[in-house]
């Protein structure tokens, strides 16, 4: 079998949609595919690994990473930075295994720019009602979160139409079926598979 380049898939959604449920079934079920690894100038926190959860750097090596171009994309969120580092994802792509990414839609449309074939996802509430209700059913944020939490999945459902593919998590059995055949029938486009079915086409006699 010929060994394809990976795919990159990137998933963004508004807080309580089910995003990161999602995705980590997608890791856990999925061949071949890899969660991105970040890299973020916060500290760790209790029980994360650095490597597994993020890279941890201080600003100085950021910085750095920054002038090298050794970022896809990377973004500052209140005094913290993320990126996703360049030499890692080429890395993991040429390994043949694909890659996701779950990032939020400024992340994301920066990665359309530098990868302009990964495929976007963008995970839909059922509605604005079913949403907040989530929020507040979490028990994890004050009011005045909440309402700041509905206010930026507005902003970030804005951006809705730079997605591939809008998956609406009403039922979450569902919802991972559709993401799930995004990636499979990903893996199987023509553009990819040429090299395969050219491969293949030529054991045939010809005439």
């Amino acid at each position: 079998m010929i060994q394809h380049p990976g795919n990159v898939f990137v998933v963004s959604a508004p807080s309580g949609t089910g995003k990161s449920t999602l995705s980590q079934r997608l890791i856990e079920r999925m061949p071949d595919l890899v969660f991105s690894t970040s890299v973020t100038t916060r500290p760790p926190r209790p029980g994360e690994v650095d490597g597994q959860d993020y890279f941890f750097v201080d600003d100085a090596k950021f910085d750095a990473m920054v002038r090298a171009g050794d970022f896809v994309e990377w973004v500052q969120v209140y005094e913290r930075r993320y990126g996703t580092s360049r030499p890692w994802l080429e890395q993991v792509l040429a390994s043949g295994k694909d890659v996701l990414l779950d990032i939020e839609t400024t992340g994301a449309l920066n990665i359309r720019r530098a990868i302009p074939d990964a495929v976007m996802v963008f995970i839909l509430p059922p509605s604005a009602q079913a949403l907040e209700a989530r929020l507040r059913g979490r028990g994890k944020d004050s009011e005045e979160q909440v309402g700041l939490r509905l206010r930026h999945a507005r902003h970030e459902m804005d951006l809705y139409h730079a997605y591939d593919y809008l998956i609406v998590n009403d039922d979450l059995d569902r919802a991972y079926r559709q993401f799930e055949s995004v990636i499979w029938a990903t893996r199987a486009r023509k553009e990819r598979m040429l090299a395969t079915a050219q491969a293949i086409l030529a054991e045939f006699p010809k005439g």
